[in-house]
């Protein structure tokens, strides 16, 4: 009996060890966002761009413009101020800034604005659009969660939370 114990408690342990059941999150859906792929970007979209995903992985900071924290309006200001391009700080100052633009035409630079805060449509997060494709958007952004990312219009909780896009260059 004493050498059958060790067994069964390994064998308890074992089994209690099982892998959950994998679930399909409705949360990680994709939708497709219909886009003109037509248009070409600037060079110099493309470069304000390319200068905003330096930045990737760079930690949420709020109220922040600098690799050791940013937040996602101190991104879209610190990359178009790198270019010359002078704008807003804030987010509710970049959403009057530009031209209002049909998330179809959107293009490499414009900018991208979201609702996350439940059961509100105001505006409260700020992206740049770095690459248009056939049925997906994706934008650079930070998160609060993960910092500065790319993220893309097609996921669930982006297309929901999408406001309007604008343009500013």
């Amino acid at each position: 009996m004493k050498q059958f114990l060790p067994f069964i408690i390994l064998l308890i342990v074992v089994s209690s060890c099982k892998s959950k059941k994998t679930y399909t999150s409705k949360s990680n859906q994709t939708h497709t966002v219909k886009v003109n792929t037509t248009a070409k970007p600037t060079k110099e979209a493309s470069s304000i761009v390319k200068y905003a995903q330096t930045f990737d992985g760079t930690r949420y900071k709020y109220g922040g413009t600098t690799k050791k924290g940013m937040d996602c309006s101190g991104l879209i200001y610190t990359s178009f101020k790198k270019h010359n391009v002078s704008l807003p700080r804030t987010t509710s100052g970049l959403q009057g800034t530009g031209d209002w633009i049909d998330v179809k035409e959107v293009n490499v630079g414009d900018l991208v604005f979201f609702a996350t805060r439940k059961n509100s449509r105001k505006v409260n997060h700020v992206g740049i659009v770095s690459s248009v494709r056939t049925g997906n958007v994706e934008f650079i952004h930070a998160s609060t969660s993960r910092g500065v990312m790319t993220s893309s219009l097609a996921e669930r909780y982006w297309y929901f939370a999408f406001v309007q896009a604008r343009r500013v260059l």
